[in-house]
């Protein structure tokens, strides 16, 4: 520091109209280094346009994206008591969750909301990695089970969103025991006759990817997640061998059947919706009438009104 940095630097700016630039202005890309607007990355859904490498994203910019015209409703989450153990590390656990409370405008790391997608009446479940990991404990358990009684109450489908580094171990065996109470809510939801869809997301591991983000009917990918229970380096060190190239990405779980389908981010929502009319046997969204290509196809003449199925019968002699 210097008078030119604490004095002439000022003065010029204001001389000229300067103003700092924000620090969120440009996102450098992770896989290839590129520096990136970060309005043109925050409108293409996180996804860097030209390397296509998914950031994170909040649960609530994701919804936005998700339903029809960004309309939808919160689902309220059950309360539940904060702290149960008493728990305190390097700080206490109820200092922790105020902190995370503060910053990320969440009461905990799930969401639920319902809305129409496609026309479609569906109930969405998403973690938010940025509280505390999107980790698992008894208020997330909650929500989570909250996210499908309302499922089966609105008679829809529920698609959860996973992104978590598994159970919360300020809560001890009480995180752990989420895993057999959501794993029932999936039966309930299955018992109903109702699609179960799951999208997994950059990393989703630990006892969330052992219990109900494993269950689903379909289960969707985005391109380059981590998805696993234990980290690879941990593996390396039980097994004392390397392990192959990509392990536990998206692609390598595709290749050895552990996931359906690898799906970009924006191209979630009409994947989805498909798959729901598949499942549900929904009717297609009303179309309007015989597209200019089909139309040209017509033989001159032909009465597009009448079903392709009757057939012009001769007069009678």
């Amino acid at each position: 520091m210097n008078w030119i940095t604490n004095y002439v630097r000022p003065r010029l700016n204001d001389m000229l109209g300067r103003r700092d630039s924000p620090e969120n202005l440009w996102i450098k890309c992770p896989e290839t280094g590129e520096m990136v607007f970060h309005r043109d990355v925050e409108e293409n859904q996180f996804v860097i346009p030209n390397s296509g490498y998914h950031m994170k994203i909040s649960a609530k910019a994701r919804i936005k994206h998700f339903y029809d015209d960004g309309v939808f409703d919160i689902i309220a989450n059950p309360q539940v008591v904060q702290d149960p153990l008493k728990f305190r590390d390097q700080k206490r656990y109820v200092d922790r969750l105020k902190e995370n409370k503060a910053k990320t405008d969440l009461e905990d790391s799930i969401i639920n909301a319902s809305g129409k997608l496609e026309g479609m009446e569906v109930v969405t479940t998403l973690h938010d990695f940025t509280f505390m990991g999107g980790s698992l404990g008894m208020a997330a358990g909650d929500a989570i089970i909250k996210g499908f009684e309302t499922a089966i109450e609105k008679n829809c489908p529920l698609i959860l969103f996973a992104a978590s580094g598994g159970a919360r171990m300020q809560e001890g065996i009480l995180s752990l025991m989420q895993l057999p109470r959501t794993t029932v809510a999936v039966e309930m939801l299955k018992e109903a006759g109702l699609p179960y869809i799951v999208v997994l997301t950059n990393p989703t591991t630990g006892g969330v990817s052992a219990s109900y983000a494993m269950l689903g009917d379909v289960h969707i990918a985005e391109p380059g997640s981590v998805i696993g229970f234990a980290g690879a380096r941990v593996i390396e060190q039980t097994i004392r061998e390397k392990l192959p190239e990509g392990f536990q990405r998206a692609e390598y779980l595709l290749e050895h059947g552990m996931v359906d389908m690898v799906v970009p981010r924006q191209e979630l929502r009409p994947t989805i919706a498909r798959l729901l009319r598949l499942l549900t046997k929904a009717p297609l969204p009303a179309a309007s009438e015989t597209p200019v290509e089909e139309q040209a196809e017509l033989p001159n003449g032909t009465d597009t009104s009448a079903s392709s199925n009757e057939k012009e019968k001769p007069a009678n002699s």
